[in-house]
């Protein structure tokens, strides 16, 4: 029990240090130390997954709804970012701001467990601290601008992390119980 809590109390601090890497280099005009916080924290939560696969699974989801969210905020002007380059595609998603979808990603079968089973609670907890989230960035280390009028790049957000949270968590939940049941003989 003990193990268990310190895993996730570890899985969350690591979160926290990739955020604050990536948003405090962006906030000095580059990607690399997010980049690296990402890519270390990735490789420490795969090593020690109870289901490598399924994580690996959601990291992929969640890079391609950063692409997607980040992507269409900066391609539109509603969000303006720090270190807007190198950015995925070009003028789209910066990779610190990637970097943070792969943490994030790797927090949900962990640290953010409670919210797996709670479709209501993901959304609201995503439509909140989303928008929080990137204030914070952007009052912290001004690594993220929202446009006038920032009820708009608000809105935006609350939206798209709403509908990501929703997402990320039921296929972290599908996939969870499919690989249970692959991996338990006698369960179908």
């Amino acid at each position: 029990m003990q193990a268990s809590r310190t895993r996730l109390a570890a899985n969350m601090v690591g979160y926290q240090l990739v955020w604050g890497a990536a948003v405090c280099g962006a906030g000095r005009q580059v990607s690399w130390p997010g980049v690296l916080a990402a890519a270390l924290f990735a490789f420490w939560q795969l090593a020690t997954a109870a289901r490598p696969r399924v994580e690996g699974r959601l990291l992929v989801v969640s890079v391609a709804l950063g692409v997607l969210l980040d992507g269409s905020l900066a391609a539109t002007g509603v969000l303006r970012y720090a270190a807007p380059s190198p950015a995925v595609p070009s003028g789209g998603a910066p990779l610190w701001i990637l970097a943070l979808w792969v943490a994030f990603a790797l927090t949900l079968n962990r640290s953010m467990r409670w919210l797996l089973g709670r479709p209501v609670l993901a959304v609201v907890f995503g439509a909140i601290g989303g928008p929080l989230a990137y204030a914070a960035a952007g009052r912290l280390a001004h690594a993220v601008a929202f446009a006038s009028p920032g009820w708009h790049a608000t809105t935006c957000l609350a939206a798209g992390w709403g509908g990501a949270m929703l997402l990320l968590t039921s296929l972290a939940n599908r996939w969870a119980r499919s690989e249970h049941a692959r991996l338990t003989p006698g369960i179908s």
